[in-house]
């Protein structure tokens, strides 16, 4: 501790310290190299119209970078737009729920969908699954035309396979999914998907505003039977339209450039690495360490408790009350330059919220222990 009084700080040794202290959900660590590499191109990128062949050029190897890494069946395609994941729930209330969707809801973001979708008036009454906080429901088979799954819930760390219900076709029924905090570092398998949308903001180490959209073919249907029909859309949230200047390798809007680029950069890191496997595989490793060390602790412990739905991306870690305020250990670690390790603020739990994404080295996930630990030991 040093000095006297309310504003006393555990001072850190440089020795136990991260190499970078950025540990937030999102907006998440960015590369170095990615800003290095995005100076280096800046003359000539940004500043410059989205639809001529600088931009675009770079919009496309984007998208077939999704293709390598994600495997995409060739008939899919990546679609992209503005306004991040939030605004593509409107999207899909215009233009892929053709009547009713069931919606699996297990925390703040996988139920924000759900209510953005009850507000939409030419829907009928979406069905609704809950699940207590710290697990996840499983879809069922029902009379909906589309399946909203969320790979990984943001707010409470938790991680859910992706399946399609039970004797479930996408004839009787699309499943879309919000991965926007799982795509990059989470395994998923298209044949049982049909749109896989999120924000790069996350595990693509990138800033938000920009939502990209990967559509089967049957998914792709969909929006082209819905755009002909006659229901009325605003052309800034129309599919149609996100899927024609895709295709194009523009978006309908103007993008923020500096994302798109910061994006391209992770996603060729990743491939030139070992694609999704390594990636995911770098995930595993982090996940392993905080887990293990919470598990091993006197004070603190995981959140989820069924291991197999602990999130590789985002952990959730209890701390004792009896033993330390958890937003305390956050304001420490802030003080000596790691930040964004506070819980969500709707959870309302004593506990500690940490990104796990691709970008962080396992490494810093084990010294972050190490310096919690100190901490503790020291208020």
């Amino acid at each position: 501790m040093t000095g006297d009084g309310a504003s006393d700080h555990v001072v850190l040794p440089h020795g136990i310290r991260p190499s970078d202290g950025r540990f937030g959900s999102g907006p998440s660590r960015v590369r170095p190299e990615a800003v290095a590499a995005l100076a280096g191109a800046a003359d000539g990128y940004l500043g410059t119209s989205h639809r001529r062949p600088g931009v675009r050029q770079v919009v496309g190897r984007l998208r077939d970078g999704f293709r390598e890494l994600f495997a995409l069946p060739p008939d899919w395609e990546v679609v992209l737009g503005n306004g991040g994941a939030t605004g593509l729930w409107d999207c899909l209330g215009f233009g892929l729920i053709r009547r009713r969707s069931q919606h699996l809801a297990f925390g703040e973001f996988s139920a924000k969908f759900a209510r953005a979708v009850q507000t939409v008036p030419h829907l009928e009454a979406p069905q609704i699954i809950e699940a207590p906080f710290g697990t996840h429901p499983e879809p069922v088979p029902a009379e909906v035309d589309v399946y909203a799954l969320t790979h990984n819930e943001t707010s409470t760390g938790v991680q859910m396979p992706l399946r399609r219900p039970p004797g479930v076709g996408a004839a009787d029924g699309l499943v879309a999914v919000d991965a926007t905090s799982g795509a990059g570092g989470l395994r998923w398998d298209p044949a049982e998907v049909d749109v896989y949308y999120f924000s790069p903001q996350k595990c693509f180490a990138a800033d938000g505003g920009l939502w990209v959209a990967c559509c089967s073919p049957a998914a792709l249907e969909r929006i082209s039977e819905i755009g002909d029909s006659g229901r009325w859309c605003p052309p800034s949230l129309s599919l149609p339209l996100a899927v024609k200047n895709s295709a194009a390798n523009q978006t309908y809007n103007t993008p923020a450039l500096a994302t798109v680029f910061l994006t391209l950069e992770t996603v060729e890191w990743m491939c030139a690495n070992g694609g999704l496997e390594w990636a995911a595989g770098r995930c595993d490793a982090s996940a392993e360490t905080i887990y293990s060390w919470a598990e091993a602790s006197d004070y603190a412990e995981p959140f989820v408790t069924d291991v197999a739905k602990r999130s590789h991306v985002v952990a959730t870690i209890d701390v004792d009350a009896d033993v330390a305020d958890a937003g305390r250990i956050a304001t420490e670690l802030r003080t000596n330059g790691i930040v964004d390790t506070e819980s969500y603020r709707a959870l309302g739990r004593n506990q500690l919220r940490i990104s796990l994404f691709p970008a962080i080295p396992p490494g810093d996930v084990a010294a972050l222990c190490a310096c919690i630990d100190h901490i503790v030991a020291r208020l």
